[in-house]
């Protein structure tokens, strides 16, 4: 998981910091409101821990101007403002959390350990690289302008590799998710339905999507 912590404290920023990266998730500082904005909107975050009081532009307008930008992640906001009606505000802007300073560690990290496993489907129907969308409400797939039937499992497969794009998931880890953890590791039925997959989505199309990393696994990325 990549995470960007936005905090002006360098002590509390450095402490998160080191924290979550023990976790083995990769994780960007940034110590003002300004910097902060422009990373989360450009830096494709999984999630985001943010102060209120920053400097530049503050912790809410920078809550605001996310949302208003259609940035969907979960925002854990990580303030000493500990008062109700700042807690409300910061959730009614769209905030996902809440943790007020001073803080254990273990809460904080319980927090974003829970925020990170909520589907992303909470935060946003469309997936999208290059041309090919998928839409996990209707389940609607279209390259282009063209739509296209996927079996439950075609479907399954490339959802999951669409929410991971750019990133070289396992067949271990593909199998886990569109099978279940007791479905037999040593089938090949992930590149079955791989193969599928790429005849209805890059056969007819020069630009190939669905990429083999020999070895490792699969990786969708325009």
């Amino acid at each position: 998981m990549k995470i960007l912590v936005i905090e002006d404290d360098p002590t509390v920023g450095q402490f998160v910091k080191r924290g979550l990266e023990e976790q083995r998730w990769g994780v960007d500082l940034a110590d003002n409101g300004d910097e902060g904005e422009a990373l989360a909107i450009n830096g494709g975050y999984d999630l985001i821990v943010l102060d209120m009081r920053l400097p530049g532009k503050s912790g809410m307008d920078v809550l605001h101007e996310l949302r208003r930008r259609g940035v969907e992640r979960p925002i854990l906001v990580l303030t000493a403002q500990d008062a109700i009606d700042a807690k409300v505000l910061a959730l009614r802007a769209g905030a996902d959390d809440y943790v007020t300073k001073p803080f254990a560690f273990e809460e904080l990290l319980a927090r974003v350990e829970a925020l990170a496993r909520r589907p992303r489907a909470m935060a946003s129907p469309l997936l999208q690289v290059a041309d090919l969308t998928v839409n996990v409400d209707t389940r609607d797939v279209r390259r282009g302008d063209r739509s296209m039937e996927l079996t439950p499992k075609e479907y399954m497969v490339l959802e999951y590799l669409m929410r991971h794009q750019g990133r070289v998931m396992s067949r271990t880890l593909i199998t886990e998710y569109a099978w279940g953890y007791h479905f037999d590791p040593g089938t090949n039925i992930v590149d079955v339905v791989i193969n599928h997959l790429r005849k209805k989505i890059d056969a007819d199309h020069p630009q190939k999507l669905i990429s083999t990393v020999r070895g490792v696994g699969y990786v969708v990325r325009g």
